[in-house]
Parts: C-alpha cells; sequence; structure tokens
C-alpha cells in the first residue's frame, strides 16, 4: 500500500494479508526516500501503538534530514516511539539483528535507510578475499536478518523496511535483493514536473488486484502527497 508512506488523518489502515517481512524501497538520488521512511515509521507507529526503530548513520541524517508531511504534529507523541540506532557499517547492522532473538517485545518495524551503502566496498572485498566481497557480505546480512524478522513474526507482527539508491531504470544489486525481500516499491521522476511517482511493483503477501500509485514532492521542505492513482 503506497498510502503507507504519506500522512494519513485515519487511526490506522487496512492491511490486505499478511504484512511483508522486508520491504524493499528503491528511488534515484534526492528523490525523498528518508521523508518517506520516515513518515512510514510514523504510521506503523501509529498503526500497531509500539515502538518503531530507525537503523542509520548519524552524519548522513544529520546532514540531510528527513521533511516531515504536511498536517504532521512536530509535538506529537508518537515521535517517542520513534527509536533512533546509529550504525556506521554492516558489522553494525549484523550485530543489531544477531542479538534481535533477545528482546522482550518486538518493535512493529524496523527501518534501514541506504542499506548498501553500510557496505563498504573495498573493506568487504579484504574481508572476504574475494572481488565480490560486498555481495557476500549483502547476502549474509539480509540472511540474518530474514532469520531475525521471521523469528519476531512468529510471537507478533514485525516487519523490516530497507532502502536503496537506484541511478537510470536499473535497481543496483536487485539480484541479490530478491531473494530475501517480499515486496519491492520503486520511485521514478515524473515526466516533465519536479515531482515523483512511487509504485509497488511486486509483493509476495497481497491480494489487491488493482496497482496504485502514489504521486508526490518535496515542497517547501515538507513532504507533500500529490495524489494517489489507481
Amino acid at each position: 500500500m503506497v498510502e503507507r508512506f504519506f500522512f494519513s488523518c485515519k487511526s490506522n489502515f487496512q492491511l490486505s494479508g499478511q504484512p511483508d517481512p522486508i520491504i524493499l524501497l528503491s528511488g534515484p538520488p534526492s528523490s525523498g526516500k528518508t521523508s518517506l521512511l520516515f513518515q512510514f515509521a510514523l504510521n506503523a507507529a501509529m498503526e500497531r501503538d509500539c515502538a518503531v526503530v530507525i537503523l542509520c548513520n548519524r552524519r548522513r541524517l544529520e546532514t540531510n534530514p528527513p521533511f516531515l508531511s504536511q498536517g504532521v504534529d512536530p509535538s506529537s507523541e508518537l515521535f517517542q516511539r520513534i527509536q533512533m540506532k546509529y550504525v556506521d557499517d554492516d558489522e553494525g547492522i549484523k550485530n543489531y539483528f544477531a542479538a534481535f532473538h533477545l528482546h522482550d517485545k518486538f518493535p512493529a518495524s524496523v527501518i534501514i535507510d541506504d542499506f548498501a551503502d553500510f557496505f563498504d566496498e573495498r573493506n568487504c572485498q579484504e574481508r572476504y578475499n574475494n572481488a565480490r566481497g560486498k555481495d557476500l557480505a549483502m547476502v549474509r546480512v539480509l540472511a540474518i536478518c530474514r532469520n531475525a524478522i521471521d523469528h519476531a513474526n512468529k510471537r507478533g507482527s514485525c516487519e523490516l523496511l530497507l532502502s536503496d539508491t537506484h541511478r537510470g531504470d536499473s535497481l543496483r544489486l536487485l539480484y541479490i535483493y530478491k531473494r530475501w525481500i517480499s515486496c519491492l516499491y520503486t520511485i521514478k521522476k515524473s515526466d516533465g514536473s519536479r515531482s515523483f511517482v512511487l509504485k509497488r511493483n511486486y509483493s509476495d503477501t497481497a491480494k489487491e488486484e488493482r496497482t496504485r500509485y502514489a504521486k508526490y514532492s518535496i515542497e517547501l521542505q515538507y513532504l507533500v502527497l500529490e495524489g494517489l492513482v489507481d
């Protein structure tokens, strides 16, 4: 549901079918991905009345902070449910999920912004003594993530949302992601305007026959939903 990435006055969304364990949001640079992830986090916290964890690089977040949607109250108590966890590399992500089973209560969602950027090409090559070290490192961390989320879903409902950057029409490393993710959303520049189009490309769990698109823009430091199209 593309609606989950935008502000709504509703107290919850009617999700069709089972939630997707791992979701990937892919878009070009400067397309508002971090803002979409942050709004998704607020919606998830509101939907399930529990915490949401965001794993991100602190320096990168402070340099390019997310923009709030129009209508969001900056003083809302929902922000108290958003837990920021700062990690510097793929080891930080791996360590977090390796201990995930120790949680007494699992978050509604875990969100990782710019997932692939946590994997340094040279460091991964040296670690695995392999030219495709980054690919190997990503596969191992994705496997740990999927195992942790599947474990959490035996006791409740938890989802993992990742974002990555693509340039042109092809998503980097999609051949790796496709084995582990259950749902893919992509962002494309809208022709002849400053807007973007968000669409769901596929989902393993959704039962909806129709595909809904969301057209949005970043205006005056706000995430603005311009409309939904069936």
